[in-house]
């Protein structure tokens, strides 16, 4: 499978502090990634530090056949990859049709699946919040709208970091059924998420982080029939 994304031997730090330690990656077009680890392990730091966030790193990075080792977060955007981060980062005085019209655009290749009719099917409840300012929402309405407008880039990978972190159980259920329409959609997803039996069956393919080094790396399916490696890393 062709990468999409493509690194090696990536080191961050934030000061003085060593976050990762030599991090090999990959995600390819089309596949689903799950990135797995316990708090403070390193994975919001890894996605980060590939998208250009981190500025103290050391490494290859190669998003779209471009070495962007030294790359910005505008170009990783402009190579295709949408990031939904964790906190959300909707405009809040913007309406919902404001925020997901703003982010409009044809895609690398110049694709155009992803329209706004398209995105407000995948979220009926943003049709009925059209007029609302993002501060209105409540925050599963915000994530919602942050995945759709992540989706308006009509991107060649969409990067969701705690999607469901801190929502009610019902936009819990449709945050997955939307991210399971997402794989389906043949974009590749790299998905973050504390419910690793969520992610696992999400997934096509799982990798766990500890102390920022990656320590487990399979195939979903594959990695379900060992649970005493998910229990050791995951704690569960």
């Amino acid at each position: 499978m062709e990468a999409l994304i493509d690194a090696s031997q990536v080191h961050a730090w934030y000061g003085s502090s060593h976050i990762l330690h030599g991090v090999d990656f990959r995600l390819g077009r089309g596949e689903t990634v799950g990135l797995l680890g316990r708090n403070g392990m390193g994975k919001s730091t890894l996605i980060r530090t590939l998208l250009g966030h981190v500025r103290q790193r050391d490494g290859r990075i190669s998003i779209g056949g471009r070495d962007l080792s030294r790359g910005k977060p505008y170009e990783a955007a402009k190579a295709g990859i949408a990031y939904v981060p964790e906190g959300r980062g909707i405009f809040p005085n913007l309406t919902v049709k404001e925020n997901l019209v703003m982010a409009a655009r044809r895609g690398i290749d110049g694709q155009s699946d992803w329209t706004l009719e398209r995105v407000l099917a995948t979220f009926p409840r943003l049709t009925e919040r059209m007029g609302n300012l993002g501060w209105q929402l409540s925050g599963g309405e915000q994530q919602m709208l942050s995945i759709g407008r992540a989706l308006m880039t009509n991107p060649s990978a969409v990067i969701l970091d705690e999607a469901t972190e801190g929502l009610a159980p019902l936009i819990v259920a449709e945050i997955w059924r939307v991210i399971g329409d997402i794989r389906r959609s043949g974009l590749a997803t790299l998905v973050v998420d504390r419910n690793y039996r969520m992610v696992m069956a999400n997934s096509d393919r799982l990798v766990v982080m500890e102390k920022g080094r990656m320590v487990l790396e399979g195939q979903a399916g594959d990695l379900a029939h060992r649970p005493e490696a998910l229990s050791r890393y995951l704690g569960v």
